[in-house]
């Protein structure tokens, strides 16, 4: 790594830059921009929605741009749509278009919510039947 010479006696070498493993976009990439202009998806993915990775595939996270890959690898433990948008500090919208893309693709798998159920009397039932059955 370069190192320059201090010019006189008083300053301090300064060192280059260190470049990191992973290429961090600049913070003025327009939100937009990483989602091609678009704001929605066909799945319904609230901030409690779980996400996670059935079959990891190396090769699909080298091909994907880097936030897209950053969702990806995180994703490989489950967790919330949520929780992906602060881990990686990007808009919830985008993480939004961005697990949308990936789950088209087949990538990650979007676990469904207590949403997906909210007309399945079925469903509810069997939570109430389950709860009245808690020991008091």
């Amino acid at each position: 790594m370069p190192v320059s010479t201090p010019d006189t006696p008083g300053d301090s070498p300064v060192k280059s830059p260190v470049k990191s493993p992973l290429p961090r976009r600049s913070r003025r990439i327009r939100a937009y921009a990483l989602t091609g202009g678009r704001t929605g998806t066909r799945f319904q993915l609230l901030v409690e929605t779980l996400i996670s990775v059935p079959q990891y595939d190396p090769a699909l996270s080298d091909t994907l741009m880097p936030e897209s890959r950053s969702l990806y690898e995180r994703a490989r433990v489950r967790c919330s749509v949520a929780e992906l948008s602060v881990g990686l500090d990007l808009p919830l919208g985008v993480v939004r278009v961005l697990l949308g893309d990936l789950a088209s693709q087949g990538a990650v798998f979007v676990h469904p919510t207590a949403h997906a159920y909210h007309h399945d009397t079925n469903v509810l039932e069997r939570i109430l039947d389950g709860l009245k059955r808690l020991p008091a």
